[in-house]
C-alpha cells in the first residue's frame, strides 16, 4: 500500500469521530438510462452538504498535532470551504477568522455563522475574491495564524481522498469508472492519487471555468482570462499548483466540459425525478454521464455528487436556463404592424402547446411598426419550427435572441 493511501485511510478513520461516512447509493433511474450500474457518492449529505469539511478536518488535525498551541485559523471563501472550516473550528474549539467577499449571499454567511458559532469571526472584505484572499493572507501573516487553503494543500488533498477510501470500502471493490468534478483540484487529485491507474476516470469542468484543461494544454497551471461564476463551487480561474502536480499525467481526453445551461437541466432532473437537491458544482459528475455514455455501458460507475448547498432563490434562473437548453423556451423580437387586429393575428399563430411567458413592447421602430419582446414556452422543441413558419406566413418578421448573450443581458 502506498504512503498516500495509508495517510488517506488514517484521515478517513479519524473523521468517524466527527461525522459518519456519506452514503454510496445505486441509482435505478440513471442506471436504466445509461445501461450501467450508476452509484452516487452523496457528498451533498455531509453535515455541511459538501465534501469540503474533509480537507478542513485533516489540515486542522495535522496542524493541531504538530503545533498544539495554534489557536487561530484563517481562510478565504464565499461558500463550501468557509462552511467546512467553520464546522471544524467548532469541533476543535479553535478560533476561525473567515474572510468572505462583500457580495456573498446572506444565506451563505448565515450558514457559516451557524456552523461555527462563537468560534468564528466572519469578515466581509472586497467585491472580488482576489481582494478577499489578499486580505485574509495579510491578516494571517500579521497574527501568525494557520492559513487553510481550499484545495492547494497536501493535507487538504489527503483529506479529500477519504472520499475514495469510503467508495472502495462501501462498494467492496474498485469501480470500473469514476466521474469527478474539477474546480481547484483538491477532490479530483486526492481520489486520483488514491486509486492511481486502477480504474478509468472522467473529470468534468464547467465550460466557463476550464482551468484543468488550460493547464494540461500548457503543461502547467495557467490563469484563465475570464470565468463564468455560475458554477460557483467549481469555477476556478487557476487550478492549484499542488493539485495539478498530481493530475498532470491525466489524459486530456478524460477531461470534459459541461455547459452551464445543460447543468441546469441536470439539476432539475435530479430534483424532479429523484428528489435530490444539488448545487451546480454538485451536479457536474451526473451531468457528464451523457459525455461518456458509450464508454460506461455494463460498467460499475461512481459519480461524486460533491455538494448540495443550493439557494432556492436561484431556482427560477436554473429552470429558465434548463428550458432554453432543452429547446422548449425561446425569446424573439417580433416586428409587429401597428394596426387594429395585429395582436390577434399573432395570437392565432400559436399552437395548442404554445404558451406566452413574456410579452413586452420595446419601442416603435417606425410609424407603422413596433418591436415586441416575446417569450414562448412549449412542450416540444419541434413546435417552434411550425410556429415560426406560421409567423412568416402571417407577414410578420422576427429575430430569435434566445442564445444572444449580449442582447440577453439587456432584455431578458
Amino acid at each position: 500500500m502506498s504512503e498516500f493511501r495509508k495517510c488517506a485511510r488514517t484521515a478517513e478513520a479519524a473523521m468517524r469521530s466527527v461525522f459518519p461516512a456519506t452514503p454510496l447509493q445505486l441509482n435505478a433511474h440513471l442506471s436504466a438510462r445509461f445501461g450501467a450500474d450508476i452509484w452516487l457518492k452523496r457528498e451533498d449529505l455531509t453535515p455541511v452538504r459538501s465534501y469540503k469539511l474533509r480537507g478542513a478536518f485533516n489540515a486542522m488535525r495535522k496542524v493541531r498535532k504538530e503545533t498544539p498551541e495554534q489557536r487561530i485559523f484563517v481562510c478565504a471563501s464565499a461558500g463550501n470551504h468557509a462552511q467546512g472550516v467553520a464546522y471544524m473550528c467548532k469541533h476543535f474549539d479553535v478560533m476561525g477568522v473567515i474572510y468572505m467577499p462583500v457580495t456573498t449571499p446572506q444565506q451563505k454567511i448565515f450558514k457559516t455563522q451557524v456552523f461555527g458559532g462563537d468560534n468564528v469571526d466572519i469578515r466581509l472584505v472586497g467585491d472580488y475574491f482576489d481582494d478577499t484572499l489578499a486580505a485574509a493572507q495579510t491578516y494571517c501573516a500579521e497574527v501568525d495564524a494557520a492559513f487553510l487553503s481550499p484545495f492547494d494543500d497536501e493535507d487538504v488533498i489527503e483529506g479529500q481522498a477519504s472520499v475514495a477510501v469510503e467508495i472502495e470500502d462501501q462498494l467492496g471493490c474498485t469501480p470500473d469508472h469514476i466521474i469527478l468534478p474539477v474546480g481547484g483540484g483538491g477532490l479530483s487529485s486526492g481520489v486520483y492519487s488514491y486509486f492511481e491507474n486502477a480504474l478509468r476516470y472522467t473529470l468534468v469542468e464547467p465550460e466557463g471555468g476550464m482551468s484543468l484543461t488550460a493547464a494540461l494544454e500548457a503543461s502547467e497551471p495557467t490563469t484563465l482570462a475570464h470565468v463564468d461564476s455560475f458554477v460557483d463551487g467549481a469555477a476556478v480561474a487557476r487550478i492549484g499548483d499542488k493539485t495539478f502536480a498530481r493530475l498532470a499525467s491525466m489524459d486530456p481526453q478524460n477531461v470534459v466540459s459541461a455547459a452551464e445551461d445543460r447543468i441546469c437541466a441536470t439539476m432539475l432532473e435530479m430534483l424532479n425525478v429523484e428528489g435530490i437537491v444539488l448545487e451546480p458544482a454538485g451536479a457536474l459528475a451526473v451531468d457528464a454521464l451523457v459525455d461518456v455514455a458509450d464508454q460506461i455501458k455494463g460498467k460499475t460507475v461512481v459519480c461524486v455528487t460533491s455538494g448540495g448547498n443550493f439557494d432556492f432563490e436561484r431556482l427560477p434562473e436554473v429552470k429558465e436556463r434548463a428550458q432554453r437548453y432543452s429547446g422548449v423556451k425561446k425569446y424573439f423580437i417580433l416586428r409587429m404592424p401597428q394596426r387594429p387586429g395585429a395582436l390577434r393575428d399573432f395570437l392565432e399563430t400559436l399552437g395548442p402547446e404554445d404558451d406566452i411567458a413574456r410579452f413586452e413592447y420595446l419601442k416603435k421602430s417606425a410609424r407603422n411598426f413596433g418591436s415586441v419582446l416575446i417569450g414562448i414556452e412549449t412542450k416540444s422543441p419541434q413546435n417552434f419550427e411550425a410556429l415560426f413558419e406560421r409567423i412568416e406566413a402571417a407577414g410578420m418578421t422576427y429575430t430569435d435572441i434566445t442564445n444572444d448573450e449580449t442582447l440577453g443581458q439587456f432584455v431578458l
